[in-house]
């Protein structure tokens, strides 16, 4: 008798109801997948920007280049490093003349430049407020004649960064109700044509857990396919991206897809499940006269 009422009750895989379920959860988690892509590809490039911010230390010309040059690997250790570059007076000049094509040393008779370390910040101190206690920190040495960075530069574009971090999260949130709404119509949609053979179930004695098992089970699968259709599309458009502009693999990381993938996976499988309980328990609940009204 189990074996007849698992037949006839479980709702058959692959037909067109299944596939268009499929087809609109996966429209859905393609969204999702953009948001999620949009605000980890937005933290990368935020990162790429802090880390390209840098100040330069210039230093006496009483300092010997062993000494500078000993400063330089200690500056390379510090944590707030990402890279310590020491450019020399001569490198100084070469790289003006290259620039401007003229040489200073005609009219004024000597090189005018200083030796310098240029550093590059990692992204959690590229801000003011951590480049002024470095700042303090480094003229403690009495060979540094001067730290330069452009302060107003970096408030601007830290400001502009958090607005847009601020924004996508805002997007993000927007969307992920929406979607869950999306997807839990598209499975209220299919569970409700089944709300007279849920209760024909019950009338039989199967147990709620009987009932919901191959419900749940299908919306699953059809999360799991959804996600599976979803990834290769944006899978796809990553990869397109990247082998249209190479350097964008510095935002597009392999780590950022994998994250994405996962993301769309676990919103496939846990958004469909919970829809199909909550949609089954509604129908569970109800009496057979109240089926026939809604």
């Amino acid at each position: 008798m189990k074996n007849k009422h698992k037949s006839s009750n479980a709702p058959s895989f692959f037909d067109m109801q299944f596939i268009t379920s499929t087809i609109s959860t996966m429209m859905v988690l393609l969204l999702l997948g953009l948001v999620v892509f949009s605000i980890l590809a937005a933290d990368n490039l935020s990162t790429f920007v802090r880390e390209s911010f840098s100040f330069e230390i210039v230093i006496s010309d009483n300092m010997k280049e062993a000494d500078i040059l000993m400063l330089q690997k200690k500056l390379s250790k510090e944590s707030f490093v990402k890279e310590a570059v020491y450019i020399s007076k001569q490198a100084a000049l070469e790289e003006h003349i290259k620039d401007l094509g003229t040489d200073p040393r005609e009219f004024l008779g000597t090189n005018p430049f200083k030796s310098s370390i240029e550093i590059k910040l990692r992204s959690e101190y590229a801000n003011t407020d951590s480049i002024a206690k470095i700042e303090s920190s480094i003229r403690k040495n009495i060979n540094i004649q001067e730290v330069e960075y452009r302060k107003e530069l970096i408030d601007a574009v830290n400001s502009n960064l958090q607005t847009i971090s601020l924004v996508l999260l805002g997007l993000a949130a927007v969307l992920t109700l929406i979607s869950f709404a999306l997807i839990n119509n598209t499975i209220r949609l299919t569970i409700y044509s089944k709300r007279f053979l849920i209760h024909t179930m019950k009338l039989v004695g199967a147990s709620w857990g009987f009932i919901r098992k191959p419900f749940i089970a299908r919306n699953v699968w059809s999360g799991v396919l959804a996600a599976f259709l979803a990834n290769t599309i944006l899978i796809g458009v990553a990869y397109w991206l990247i082998d249209s502009e190479p350097d964008l693999i510095r935002v597009i990381t392999p780590h950022t897809i994998l994250i994405v993938m996962g993301a769309v996976l676990g919103f496939g499988i846990i958004i469909t499940s919970f829809c199909a309980y909550i949609s089954l328990n509604k129908y569970l609940r109800m009496k057979a006269n109240t089926l026939y009204y809604i």
